[in-house]
């Protein structure tokens, strides 16, 4: 296969399915991981492809696309999820069994993750690819189908992956947090998030400001005592009220 036919593979198996990651890529169409990378680089110089760590998704141009794009979603807020990312990253223990769910939040504390010696769970690619490439994490990736463009894994495999296992601690992301609890705005997501609770002794719910006093269309979970809201701006008095209320934690970065 020359170079140029696999370029060509690469960028039709990435129109096809929104986002691949390196390894993926390797297995399926050959040659080394720097092959790869030069075929993405080409595709990125075309405007096809817009390159991350770990992989590729493709560039959209309707607004559409530009919401649900991962990349997209990772770039905005970016300051305030680091802020938030190394709260938590902080809180997770060498030898300690972590869910990651697909959050952009949660990606960025699987990059500050990447050189502790950690069990990871997840139902991410872009997370998977993550610690493939450069991590020193022992990578558990649940079953499923894709979700669009965000890389994430959904689905009847996905949940029954996630009743076979235990952690220690979930880290999960949300669209929005009111006095109710988390909400989420996708059935397939809120339901993989709610085994990932079921799985694991604590759970943290990393969430931006940008999340407060948003409902969206489902209550993940409300309030509990297993459970920790990290984020980086105190929330509204009801909001503080109703996480004390039912025995949660509230962490404040940079606090």
């Amino acid at each position: 296969m020359t170079n140029k036919q696999r370029t060509d593979l690469i960028e039709q198996h990435i129109r096809d399915h929104k986002y691949a990651d390196l390894h993926s890529l390797a297995e399926h169409f050959g040659g080394s991981l720097s092959t790869v990378r030069r075929a993405l680089d080409s595709l990125e110089n075309r405007g096809i492809v817009r390159r991350h760590h770990g992989g590729a998704s493709l560039i959209e141009t309707d607004l559409i696309g530009q919401e649900n794009d991962f990349v997209a979603q990772l770039q905005r807020q970016a300051d305030r999820k680091f802020a938030i990312a190394s709260l938590v990253a902080e809180r997770v223990q060498p030898g300690t069994t972590v869910i990651l769910d697909g959050g952009t939040t949660t990606y960025g504390v699987a990059r500050l993750l990447a050189d502790k010696r950690v069990r990871v769970i997840t139902n991410s690619l872009p997370v998977a690819s993550l610690f493939g490439e450069v991590g020193n994490a022992e990578t558990i990736v649940t079953g499923g189908s894709i979700l669009g463009r965000t890389g994430i894994l959904v689905g009847p495999q996905c949940e029954a992956s996630l009743e076979q296992v235990h952690a220690d601690i979930a880290i999960l992301g949300g669209s929005g947090i009111t006095e109710n609890g988390v909400w989420n705005q996708t059935p397939l997501v809120i339901a993989a998030q709610r085994k990932m609770i079921a799985a694991s002794e604590r759970v943290i719910f990393a969430l931006d400001a940008s999340k407060f006093g948003r409902k969206a269309l489902s209550l993940t979970a409300p309030f509990g005592p297993r459970m920790t809201i990290m984020t980086d701006t105190r929330p509204s008095p009801a909001v503080e009220r109703a996480i004390a209320a039912a025995g949660a934690q509230l962490t404040l970065a940079g606090r």
